[in-house]
Formats: C-alpha cells, sequence, structure tokens
C-alpha cells in the first residue's frame, strides 16, 4: 500500500512538474526568481505596509510637482451657475446645453438661467431606441453573430452621447427652460432606465428578426416598430414626464424687473433665445492612431435615425487649442471632451500629468504615449464638459485652461483647472464655431469623410 502511494505521489509530482513546465506557462524557477526581486528590492516591507492599508492614488500625489497650478485666468467666459447631472451619463448634454446658457443669459440680462436637460434627454431616449429598431430592420437577414448585429445588440441604448447628439435632438424637437420640464428622478439616476430599456429593445429586436425569418415584408416589421415605440414612449413619459407642446414663460432680469408672458413651442423658443446655426460648429478632434488633416466619421455614433454622425477633422493639438483660444478671448464657451479619469484630484478639480507619481510607489515606469493609450483601448473620450477659460503669460503663451463640469459643486467651485500638458495628453475632442477655425481646417470639412465602423476605439460616448 505503501508503494502505491509512493508511486501516485511520484506521478502528482511530475504530472505538476510537466505543467509548470509547458512553453509559456510560470515555471517553478521563474516564480523563485520573482520572489528573490520582490524581497532584494529596499524599501519593499515599507512599501507594502503602505500600499495594503492605504488609498494608492493618495500615496502617489507629487508633492515634489513643480508646476501646481494656481486657480487665477487671464481670459474668461462669462458664465454663471453650475449645473449636475447627477448619477446620469448625460454629461454631453449638459456641456452643449452650457455652451448656449451664456448666450441666453447676456441676451435676456438673467441672473441666472437653465435649459431642460430632461426634455432633450426624453427625445435622445426615444430616438435612440427608434434607432436601434430601425437597424434592426434593415440588418435583419444578417446572421446574430454578425459584427454590426453582434454589435446592435451589445449597444441597443446608452445615455451617453457627443455634441452632434445634441444638434440632431435640437433640430429636431427644440429647446425648453428647466422649469418648463424639470427633472424627475428617474432622469438625475438613469441606471435603472437604461437597464430595462436596453432589455426591453433587445426583446423588441429579437421579435423583429424573428417576424423577418417567417417572411414578413418589411412594411410589416415597420408598422410593428411604431407599436413598439409607442411603449417606449410610455416607459419614458411615465420616469420621466411627457414634454410639452407649447408653454408660457417669463423671466426677471438682473434689475429685478418681470417680464410679460410669452407663450413658445419648444421650436420658437430655441429660434428666439438661442437663434444659432449649430452646423456652423466644426467638430475638431486630435487622434494620433489617425492621420492628421483628414476628416472622418463614426457610423451610428448618433441618435436620431436621420441626423448626423459624428464627423470630425482630425487635427494636431496645436491648431486646436489656437481656435480654443480665439473662441475664449471672443466670449464664447465651447464643448469640450477628454479623458478625466486619468491624472485627477477630483476634490480639488485638478487636471495634471504630474499630479500622482504611480510609477514611484511601485518601482516601474509607464511609458505608454496617447497614440499607443488609445490603440490598445487604455485611454479614450469618457466626459463631456464645458471649455470657458485659459490663462496667457505676457507673450501669450498657454499655461492652463478651465473647465465648467457638470458634477455640482464638486473641485473648484464646479469646475476643473487643466494644465496645458494634460490638455495634450487626454483632450479628444473641442467643438468650435467656424469663425474661429483656419480656411484650410473648413475646407478639410467639406471633403468625404473616412467612414469609421461603431466599434472604433473614438464611438465612446461621453457620459
Amino acid at each position: 500500500m505503501t508503494n502505491k502511494k509512493s508511486l501516485l505521489t511520484a506521478l502528482l509530482l511530475l504530472l505538476c512538474a510537466g505543467i509548470f513546465a509547458q512553453e509559456g506557462s510560470i515555471s517553478k524557477d521563474m516564480l523563485n526568481s520573482f520572489r528573490t526581486d520582490f524581497q532584494n528590492k529596499g524599501n519593499t516591507k515599507a512599501l507594502q505596509n503602505a500600499v495594503t492599508g492605504n488609498n494608492i492614488q493618495k500615496l502617489a500625489v507629487n508633492y515634489d510637482n513643480p508646476e501646481r497650478p494656481d486657480t487665477y485666468f487671464s481670459n474668461r467666459v462669462k458664465t454663471k451657475g453650475i449645473t449636475n447631472q447627477k448619477s446620469s451619463g448625460r454629461c454631453w448634454l449638459f456641456a452643449s446645453l452650457n455652451v448656449m446658457r451664456p448666450k441666453v443669459i447676456e441676451k435676456y440680462s438673467l441672473k441666472d438661467f437653465e435649459f431642460s436637460q430632461n426634455y432633450s434627454f426624453f427625445y435622445d431616449q426615444l430616438e435612440k431606441a427608434n434607432l436601434f429598431l430601425q437597424e434592426i430592420i434593415v440588418h435583419r437577414d444578417k446572421a446574430m453573430d454578425d459584427r454590426t448585429v453582434e454589435w446592435l445588440f451589445k449597444h441597443p441604448i446608452q445615455d451617453g452621447g457627443v455634441w452632434n447628439g445634441f444638434v440632431n435632438v435640437v433640430e429636431k424637437y427644440g429647446l425648453v427652460p428647466a422649469e418648463v420640464m424639470p427633472e424627475t428622478f428617474q432622469s438625475e439616476n438613469t441606471r435603472m432606465i437604461q437597464k430595462l430599456l436596453s432589455r426591453k429593445l433587445r426583446e423588441y429586436g429579437l421579435e423583429l428578426r424573428a417576424m423577418a425569418a417567417e417572411g414578413k415584408k418589411a412594411k410589416a416589421l415597420e408598422t410593428r416598430k411604431t407599436e413598439m415605440l409607442s411603449e417606449v414612449y410610455r416607459i419614458l413619459a411615465i420616469s420621466m414626464g411627457e414634454p410639452p407642446q407649447t408653454f408660457s414663460w417669463r423671466y426677471e432680469d438682473t434689475e429685478g424687473v418681470i417680464s410679460e408672458s410669452k407663450e413658445y413651442t419648444p421650436m420658437s423658443f430655441y429660434k428666439e433665445a438661442v437663434g444659432l446655426d449649430l452646423r456652423d460648429y466644426v467638430l475638431m478632434m486630435n487622434d494620433p492612431s489617425r492621420p492628421l488633416n483628414k476628416t472622418f466619421e463614426i457610423e451610428y455614433d448618433r441618435n436620431v435615425h436621420e441626423g448626423i454622425n459624428w464627423i470630425y477633422v482630425n487635427l494636431s493639438n496645436e491648431i486646436i487649442k489656437e481656435a480654443a483660444k480665439k473662441s475664449i478671448l471672443a466670449n464664447e464657451a465651447m464643448y469640450f471632451s477628454c479623458d478625466v479619469g486619468k491624472q485627477l484630484n477630483r476634490d480639488k478639480g485638478i487636471l495634471d500629468v504630474n499630479y500622482y507619481d504611480y510609477g514611484d510607489i511601485f518601482d516601474i515606469d509607464f511609458t505608454m504615449d496617447k497614440k499607443e493609450r488609445v490603440q490598445t483601448f487604455e485611454s479614450g473620450s469618457s466626459h463631456g464638459m464645458t471649455l470657458v477659460a485659459v490663462d496667457l503669460d505676457k507673450e501669450g503663451n498657454i499655461k492652463k485652461w478651465l473647465l465648467e463640469n457638470s458634477w455640482g459643486q464638486s473641485g473648484f467651485n464646479g469646475h476643473l483647472i487643466m494644465t496645458d500638458k494634460w490638455f495634450d495628453e487626454y483632450m479628444f475632442r473641442v467643438v468650435v464655431h467656424k469663425k474661429f477655425v483656419p480656411e484650410n481646417v473648413l475646407k478639410m470639412m467639406q471633403e468625404e469623410p473616412t467612414m469609421l465602423p461603431p466599434w472604433d476605439p473614438m464611438f465612446a460616448p461621453e457620459n
């Protein structure tokens, strides 16, 4: 019996040795070398004690940072008030509306003003549901594992978005003041409603595909789609209220004078209060993984079926910064998006590439540049804000920037201070009025764009 046990033990040892010895696996010798390297490096025990019991980000603060920014800005757009997207992915909508908000405040000499994000979001969600269902019909004959069909079912709807989604909704549905359609719990906390809508839309998508497989014609599918959208409308209206078709509005100006009440439709209010052609704005981007000075379009990067996709000119940071600087000097805010989670001190509201030094804690280097971070999905546009200020030295050189955020009063009084180096590394999108854009860039926008698939790294809706 003892000999059998010994033989079994020997066989198990040989088996384990074989597993460890397989090419590409971690061997015992490798593990021993890891242990030796770990134990022989200085300060290992002290670092282990510190990191295992504390917040890594706090330990990584670089107190020797020589370029820690102050809170002063030489040039700033006149803005009033801070908005709060709460627990929702609507940053893109807040950022877009906050570009328009100062214009309304100035036009009517208001103490403060806010558009209804809930109103615009309602139609954004209804239109995204229609876009999904319509594309399911378009691609009804493709297999479920077709990459486009698979992508559609993975992303039936989301609360994130980008500037062109704002353009699509406003051009079709107009705008209303916040008090006309105020926020609800569901508009401020979108997680559950997004789950329910996604579940129902996937169910609808399968039903439409089944109808097509049974030989039903496109007209029958369109009829059923309309019935489905009526149910989506019901879900949205119960959750966020029903959007007004007409409303009355009056206001109090900075002198305390109350205006006469006036009747509006959402479209007439937009035309009177804002009165801008949103197609006059140029979508500028810095994606070093793509050729510069070229125009690109991302398929399905929109919310309205007949609307525009995200179409952008890929440019150097220097060109984008110069246009942004001119816009601020002319007192015009801009839509701005970035990879906000990188090197962010949320409490102080600082975006600085030198604020944290994670490599120093672990005695390793993080060496990827912006292009490599994009290509490996390490970095991408994740959050939209409003660019409202720049700090220039005596020679006109840029020192830092200021972003109006939509996280309430967090950070620097509701703002984030961004160093110019951080702009270079983590900025992706800035939307600037064409009057501040060089003529050669405007000509690039007239070119036929290169179409990119929806799974491109730059699709990432901001939230």
